[in-house]
């Protein structure tokens, strides 16, 4: 793969004590420089207007003067410092630039992954929150649909935690697919199975929240027999992956049984909707709090693209999961 990455990214400082820290891509770039065939880009950062495609002017604005005041606690989880405003323009700046990239045909071994941070997928259009102060991967999408290089984008959210920031941006909306599969119950408490979207918007939201203790067998049978049809109906051109890796088994914040080889599935199994849609591919780094697992995580899905075939086991689903994909087959008529 193609990874995004900016030394820029590293100046928003969070504090020693916080999850999202600068050694999360730190500890990346480590994993990586074990790997072959790993390749980087830098990117210009996403301009204030691009950001406000997405985002109130009014929010960006008073996100700019916190930033220069010194910046502090936005919320209890979200933290900005003097380094906070460049690196969210960065980050992305990062994902427009995997979505462009894609788009221009960069694909197989050069698929692009942006590495930035802070994270993009909960902010929602007018305000920051769970860590995250831009959405880059709404920006990513508006941006290539504004310069007309797609029509029609998805962004498949694996995620543990639900992305109601992307959800928000584009929920009344049909030309952008918003899918995610999360925890059931945690942070933000969104992303019902009954929330499909509204008015034009309605049936291109697709949320599957399963249970506590869901591991690879039930993210394989979420993704085949939900996922993988809600995208095909949907005819992207552009599939983004919101890739945040902290439903992994051994990640500290959440409950979820992902294996680093149930990462490798999960991309081998979007890789081949996308080639069956004839989409084209970009990852845009979210969440992952455990610095040995999302390292893991984010080799895994390289490796993949890199000609690793994963390694696969019997598991089975849990029936809770079973029955959650059927009703949720149901309520959108897959």
């Amino acid at each position: 793969m193609k990874f995004g990455y900016s030394e820029r990214c590293l100046e928003h400082d969070t504090g020693e004590r916080h999850p999202e820290n600068p050694d999360r891509l730190r500890a990346i770039r480590r994993g990586l420089a074990k790997r072959h065939g790993v390749e980087y880009a830098e990117a210009d950062p996403a301009t204030r207007e691009e950001v406000v495609a997405v985002h109130g002017a009014e929010y960006v604005d008073e996100l700019e003067a916190f930033v220069d005041g010194g910046g502090g606690s936005w919320d209890p989880d979200t933290v900005a410092s003097e380094g906070t405003w460049d690196a969210a323009l960065t980050s992305a700046g990062l994902a427009q630039w995997a979505a462009r990239s894609a788009l221009d045909g960069a694909d197989g071994r050069d698929t692009p992954f942006s590495l930035g941070r802070p994270p993009g997928h909960h902010a929602v259009p007018d305000d920051a929150m769970g860590f995250c102060f831009f959405n880059n991967a709404a920006v990513a999408a508006q941006t290539v649909l504004d310069e007309g290089a797609a029509d029609r984008v998805a962004i498949f959210d694996w995620d543990v935690h639900h992305g109601n920031g992307t959800q928000d941006v584009f929920y009344d909306r049909d030309d952008v697919l918003y899918s995610s599969i999360h925890e059931d119950g945690l942070y933000p408490d969104t992303g019902d199975l009954e929330e499909i979207g509204r008015d034009a918007g309605e049936g291109s939201t697709v949320n599957l929240p399963l249970a506590a203790g869901a591991g690879d067998g039930d993210y394989r049978y979420a993704i085949d027999e939900a996922i993988a049809p809600a995208i095909d109906r949907f005819d992207p051109d552009l599939l983004i992956v919101s890739a945040g890796f902290d439903a992994h088994r051994h990640d500290p914040i959440s409950r979820m049984r992902v294996s680093s080889e149930g990462y490798a599935m999960m991309t081998d199994q979007i890789r081949s909707v996308a080639d069956d849609v004839g989409a084209a591919e970009a990852y845009v780094l979210e969440g992952g709090y455990g610095l040995d697992t999302l390292a893991e995580g984010v080799s895994m899905v390289h490796e993949t693209y890199d000609g690793r075939t994963p390694v696969t086991d019997d598991e089975e689903p849990d029936a809770k999961t079973e029955s959650l994909v059927a009703e949720l087959r149901e309520l959108l008529d897959l």
